[in-house]
């Protein structure tokens, strides 16, 4: 059971990582303050294999209807997907994403709403970035250095994704060491030199919570640990960028609230130093922060 004994011991422990600050700049000419505000992350997934049902749009029409709305609901930026990150979903060939993606990125875009493109494809990335694209959610390392120079052209942001494996679909056994800490951080810091040397300059780091790896089929080791990864957020902060955390769901645990989820964990991310939330849950995520923020 999580306790007040369990915050103090953590904080008393990696204190001087509490005052890490991290930096802040513009994605598309939206300004964003990573140290003292919340951002959320709306999410359109243009994929039916995609596992939230609620976020699914399967027309140019719909998908841009929904962003629109995130935006209005609060969300600061609007992730789209062209290919589900569930391990037995049906691929999508590059082609394929560039024909989703791309009338709902340009949709979005000519209609004031910032958004960001998942992808690990070079080609999609590059497709997305044209469209109107803000920023990259960078879902595996295996071309990452191609996409960072993307990005550093385009002068738009990059979410580096904590994956263990080429990409978000081809994936290895994340190790489950008692802190996941250390790891993230040589892998962040790898990616983040790889990003800097191709002229990135706006770069997010993400822990990848939400992707699926085999060996975390047990929900209780795995919502354990993504618990553990909320609550130490705030020691990745050292790497002076600012983390985005795409909030899980935990449906095994949830069940008929499985709707609930992702607010709730974004409690913990918060007590992190969390600075974007992706959620598919924009309303419940945004009273969640904001009623945080009135303490």
């Amino acid at each position: 059971m999580l306790s007040l004994e369990h915050l103090a011991e953590l904080t008393q422990t990696h204190h001087a990582d509490l005052k890490s600050e991290v930096r802040e700049f513009a994605i598309g000419g939206k300004p964003f303050d990573f140290n003292t505000t919340p951002h959320l992350m709306g999410v359109v997934n243009l994929s039916p294999d995609s596992w939230y049902q609620e976020s699914v749009c399967l027309s140019t029409e719909s998908a841009i209807k929904r962003g629109k709305q995130l935006a209005a609901q609060g969300a600061a930026i609007v992730d789209v997907g062209g290919e589900s990150s569930v391990l037995s979903a049906k691929r999508v060939s590059a082609s394929q994403q560039e024909s989703r993606l791309i009338p709902v990125v340009s949709g979005l875009a000519k209609s004031g709403v910032l958004v960001s493109a998942e992808t690990y494809e070079p080609s999609v990335a590059q497709a997305c970035l044209e469209a109107g694209a803000g920023a990259v959610n960078l879902t595996g390392p295996g071309e990452a250095k191609e996409i960072y120079r993307l990005c550093a052209q385009h002068e738009a942001a990059v979410i580096i994704c904590f994956v263990q494996g080429q990409n978000v679909r081809e994936v290895n056994d994340v190790d489950l060491e008692a802190d996941a800490i250390p790891q993230m951080l040589d892998f962040f810091a790898r990616e983040i030199d790889r990003a800097q040397s191709a002229g990135a300059q706006k770069i997010i780091i993400d822990p990848g919570l939400g992707f699926y790896y085999q060996n975390l089929d047990d929900s209780t080791v795995r919502v354990r640990r993504q618990m553990e990864v909320f609550l130490n957020t705030f020691r990745l902060r050292q790497l002076g960028w600012p983390v985005c955390h795409a909030l899980p769901h935990a449906a095994e645990i949830f069940k008929d609230e499985v709707r609930c989820a992702e607010p709730f964990f974004a409690l913990l991310a918060a007590l992190g130093k969390t600075s974007l939330f992706r959620t598919h849950e924009v309303p419940r995520t945004r009273a969640v922060l904001e009623t945080l923020s009135v303490y």
